[in-house]
């Protein structure tokens, strides 16, 4: 069906922190018999910029894949030498599957405003972070990250093969915390925020940078608001 993709949440039963989900993803990588790109998204020259179809998470505190469309079929080159054990940083864990949830969810625009809220969002590259530091207002600063949401959602949706027809509308509604996070040796601003918007989007996709490795994580809250009305308070189901 027009608008639809497929989506695998693989949640394992074992507890991780933040800083262990790059390593959890190298234990992956290092389970798999063939190499494939979709799980690490670099050749030996160059990077593959396309949105990522294997994304590593921390849901409920444990490990999770999302696997997104061709990331699914991917998958069976990890289950294929599945030991239940994999080596994390340094230590051997048991990394027993809690659940797999295959699901087709359709992606559209609509009248109404869904809520969502989104944890570790990474929206500021270096240029756009010296152009957020010099705008003095709120409000302003509330507008320039709206305009980055848009994008990161669209650039989604491209990457999984939906183009819209329609306005994509967002709105962030609240601010809940911002704070740093290391990636790569250098300091970024992550942002956990609350935005509505009037596109259906599933669970546990990452949107804005370095989400392979649990950043941008949205999930869906309460949805009940036309369009063109004021902004709700997002309460979670």
């Amino acid at each position: 069906m027009e608008n639809q993709i497929e989506i695998l949440t693989i949640q394992f039963k074992t507890p991780i922190s933040d800083k262990e989900i790059k390593w959890f993803r190298g234990a992956i990588i290092h389970a798999l018999q063939n190499d494939n790109i979709l799980f690490h998204n670099h050749t030996p020259t160059n990077y593959r910029y396309s949105y990522p179809l294997i994304q590593y998470k921390r849901i409920d505190q444990c490990a999770a894949i999302v696997c997104i469309n061709e990331g699914i079929a991917a998958m069976g080159d990890f289950f294929a030498n599945y030991t239940g054990e994999m080596t994390i940083g340094n230590q051997r864990k048991q990394m027993e599957i809690e659940s797999l949830k295959p699901a087709l969810f359709t992606i559209k625009l609509w009248e109404h405003m869904s809520c969502y809220k989104i944890k570790r969002w990474l929206p500021l590259n270096s240029r756009n972070y010296a152009i957020y530091n010099q705008i003095e207002s709120l409000v302003e600063r509330i507008e320039f990250l709206e305009k980055i949401l848009i994008g990161n959602i669209l650039a989604f949706t491209k990457g999984v093969g939906i183009f819209l027809e329609e306005e994509l509308v967002c709105r962030i509604t609240e601010v809940t915390r911002s704070y740093p996070i290391r990636n790569k040796e250098v300091n970024m601003e992550a942002f956990d925020i609350k935005f509505v918007s009037n596109i259906s989007l599933p669970d546990y996709i990452g949107l804005g940078k370095n989400v392979s490795i649990n950043c941008g994580i949205v999930v869906a809250e309460h949805a009940y608001l036309k369009a063109d009305q004021g902004s709700p308070c997002c309460d979670k189901i």
